[in-house]
């Protein structure tokens, strides 16, 4: 959602750490009595937020892939997964949950994707864990379900619009398990239908 806007995927790292160095802003008084060396301390604990950040988000990625190991080349896996997913317009969630299952070849049916598939499966065998352990790890680390925005928009007007709070009641209920693979509703795993307007966001949705 939000593709070209300040909350899309991609412009999340830049977006935490100008929130951050906001926060260092207001905290400056707190750091030290004298601002010249408050800004020089925070700068200095901002300067390492890019590298910790890409560390942390890279240790999620292989949570998200199944893999328990480390190899120097899983950050252009993972990016090529991501790349793939976004030139095919497949779903987030739904692309990582099926990932996590037994039929992760059918998610796409192109070239790329295939070739992708083909790397994922040879780096897996490079690792200890059977296939339903790694598929345990992987279910772990990908929700089933998530808040999907017309989902939510959905209950809040029902409730809102009509009094009627089961939709709300239902999505709630759905979202108490997130990590449940056996649930198979399509009513809250399904992508919104395409629509000629893009989807926009707000820090405050």
């Amino acid at each position: 959602i939000d593709t070209q806007g300040r909350y899309a995927y991609s412009n999340q790292p830049a977006i935490a750490q100008w929130n951050l160095a906001r926060l260092a802003e207001a905290l400056l008084p707190l750091i030290d009595a004298d601002r010249t060396r408050a800004i020089e301390q925070a700068q200095g604990a901002l300067a390492h937020f890019a590298a910790r950040f890409e560390h942390h988000r890279l240790a999620g990625l292989r949570a998200k892939l199944g893999l328990v190991t480390e190899e120097p080349e899983d950050a252009t896996l993972a990016e090529a997964l991501l790349t793939w997913m976004h030139g095919a317009r497949a779903d987030f969630t739904n692309t990582f949950r099926r990932l996590s299952g037994e039929d992760a070849a059918g998610i796409g049916a192109d070239d790329a994707f295939a070739a992708w598939h083909a790397q994922w499966r040879a780096r897996l065998a490079r690792q200890r864990q059977t296939a339903p352990e790694r598929m345990a790890l992987m279910q772990r680390a990908n929700p089933a379900i998530i808040p999907r925005n017309h989902v939510v928009e959905a209950a809040l007007t029902s409730a809102s619009d009509d009094g009627d709070l089961a939709p709300l009641e239902r999505l709630l209920a759905a979202l108490a398990t997130p990590y449940d693979h056996a649930r198979d509703d399509a009513a809250f795993s399904a992508p919104p239908a395409a629509v000629s307007a893009p989807y926009r966001t707000f820090c405050g949705t």
